[in-house]
């Protein structure tokens, strides 16, 4: 992408629905280029999050990471999306993605195939988006002339947020980008860049593949750094722990790899090495090198991830205020 690296920092699905507008308007006012809002099951749902946030500031673009690709009609997920275009042209990013399968289940949303629906949505999503008349009879999709009465001026950038190398794949060829879920280690980042733009290639899909990428971040002198550390550890040991973050680790070296397992396994404590690779941390310089270390691997995006959510927006407000004053340095 030729844009210039961007930082964000995500809203966190925590943050009472009363509360958006307040976070949104402080990770602003903090110098972030992006903010995104998470729709996971049952919190607070990413479109009219996003419409919020979009509401409460005035420059930064909202992404939406991610709306389950087997949760709405493609049709009215694509109304929304552009509708907010239409009202924030320009600052509206898309996230689709399969969705936390059990959540799928939960709802009685599991498709007959994951990908399938996944590439027949984001077709559907992206052509309806740019002003197109879609008519598909898919496994998935079926869609009979329609068009939107509102297409956007600028329509909204779509990326998926998947991990596996099938689902990579299809985000190179149908998306406009990746989201790429935390951890994010650089050498995650460059192994996802490396299969994203080699899926692209002959792509109907115009122009370079965006990618985003989620890391946990903690910074700043009202947090004493023991405290920032244990934190942190809690939030990776516990990705590590409960699975699916093989393709975030699986091109880290092996002598880190034998690590995470051990720290699996439960005969190991996630040791200063791993954590600086799977978070952000340190002093402003430290924080600045780990998201300059990103965006040297592909990001267009470092997403700064706030892990205090536990303890209220009061500290929310002040973790996001020193992670923008940690990246303008």
């Amino acid at each position: 992408m030729t844009a210039p690296a961007a930082v964000g920092v995500m809203l966190p699905r925590e943050v009472p629905p009363a509360e958006v507008a307040r976070v949104a308007r402080a990770c602003e006012a903090a110098g972030f280029d992006e903010v995104w809002v998470v729709e996971d099951c049952f919190y607070t749902g990413g479109t009219t999050a996003a419409a919020i946030a979009l509401a409460a500031t005035s420059r930064v673009t909202v992404g939406i990471g991610i709306l389950p690709a087997v949760a709405r009609n493609p049709a009215f997920a694509a109304m929304e999306l552009a509708t907010l275009a239409g009202a924030f042209p320009g600052r509206v990013h898309a996230g689709i993605g399969h969705g936390v399968a059990s959540w799928m289940e939960q709802v009685g949303a599991v498709p007959a195939s994951w990908l399938t629906s996944i590439r027949e949505t984001t077709d559907a999503v992206r052509d309806l988006l740019h002003g197109r008349t879609v008519t598909t009879d898919g496994d998935h999709v079926r869609l009979d002339q329609v068009a939107l009465e509102f297409p956007p001026d600028q329509p909204p950038l779509v990326s998926l947020g998947v991990r596996g190398p099938r689902s990579v794949a299809v985000a190179g060829a149908h998306a406009d980008g990746l989201v790429l879920a935390e951890p994010t280690p650089p050498s995650y980042v460059a192994a996802a860049r490396a299969r994203l733009d080699a899926a692209a290639a002959g792509s109907r899909v115009e122009g370079g593949r965006r990618i985003t990428a989620y890391t946990w971040a903690l910074t700043g002198d009202h947090v004493d750094p023991a405290e920032r550390d244990a934190v942190l550890r809690e939030r990776c040991t516990g990705a590590v722990r409960h699975g699916g973050t093989e393709a975030h680790t699986a091109d880290l070296p092996a002598h880190v790899r034998e690590h995470l397992q051990a720290v699996v396994d439960g005969t190991e404590e996630l040791s200063d090495e791993a954590l600086d690779l799977l978070a952000v941390r340190g002093d402003a310089t430290a924080v600045r090198a780990a998201v300059a270390a990103r965006h040297g691997a592909g990001a267009d995006c470092v997403v700064l991830v706030p892990p205090r959510v536990d303890r209220g927006v009061d500290v929310l407000l002040e973790d996001v205020a020193a992670l923008g004053a940690a990246v303008r340095g």
